[in-house]
């Protein structure tokens, strides 16, 4: 028996608002039925990972959190892009041959883009 990503998850404070940012940031939309307790991003177009957001009272602390790594080989462009809707850009890096930036999006959750060849 093989395992298999099935979702990402991410606690919030807002689904909708945070499942906004991220289908934008992916270029893909929001599925229908979306509200501030529960949205998801991929469901309906059938892409994998699905996105899921779930609004909780509070962000538990100690409790695993994620990042997620994305890659383009107009990385720049995405940077800017993501600022524009809403992230924050913390950092940029070359290192080990690599090159990246380090943002957060609009409640704090880090992710990084890549330089993609």
């Amino acid at each position: 028996m093989a395992i298999s990503l099935e979702h990402i998850t991410f606690d919030c404070a807002n689904a909708t608002e945070l499942a906004t940012f991220w289908g934008g940031l992916l270029d893909r939309p929001v599925d229908e039925g979306a509200s501030e307790y529960f949205a998801t991003v991929g469901r309906s177009s059938g892409a994998h990972p699905v996105l899921m957001f779930i609004a909780v009272p509070d962000k538990n602390p100690g409790k695993n959190t994620v990042h997620i790594d994305l890659v383009s080989a107009e990385w720049t462009d995405e940077i800017a892009r993501a600022v524009s809707l809403g992230a924050k850009h913390i950092a940029d890096y070359d290192e080990f041959g690599t090159k990246w930036a380090t943002l957060s999006d609009p409640e704090g959750n880090l992710f990084d883009i890549g330089c993609g060849l």
